[in-house]
């Protein structure tokens, strides 16, 4: 009985509640960003590169590479020359510049919701006067002494 009330207390406490709302917030936040680059700033990077899929640039050695034409996807690669080292970096590229992508995106957004905050408390501060500024000033000085 005391385990259950031990987790009862730690479930409503706040901290596995808290851990449930960041998750949740995340995952949804984490679509959002998805939903950024995947719609929006990829078509960018397509219109200038052309080719934002990097995932079928490769290159073959060894046995049977010699049997691969240049326009064959990775997939079909490994079918006509299954014996064939092939190194596929293309899908490395474009995991890359997603993850590129994703951090500029989160650091944009992140840095904007902190200006918004510093603002914010900019404009809470209480605004002092002149008279209390130098009592303040004097109280200082007098306890120097």
């Amino acid at each position: 009985m005391k385990f259950i009330k031990e987790f009862k207390e730690f479930a409503i406490k706040g901290n596995a509640f808290d851990l449930a709302v960041g998750v949740i917030i995340g995952a949804a936040f984490g679509k959002i960003v998805t939903s950024i680059i995947d719609d929006l700033i990829m078509p960018i990077v397509a219109a200038i590169v052309s080719k934002p899929d990097f995932s079928n640039v490769f290159f073959a050695v060894g046995k049977g590479s010699e049997l691969i034409p240049k326009e064959a996807s990775l997939t079909k690669a490994k079918e006509i020359a299954p014996d064939a080292a092939i190194f596929a970096y293309g899908n490395f590229i474009t995991v890359a510049i997603n993850f590129s992508l994703l951090a500029f995106v989160v650091f944009i957004m992140v840095k904007s919701i902190n200006q918004l905050k510093n603002k914010q408390a900019e404009d809470s501060k209480p605004i002092v006067s002149t008279s209390e500024t130098l009592l303040a000033e004097i109280r200082d000085e007098l306890r120097k002494k």
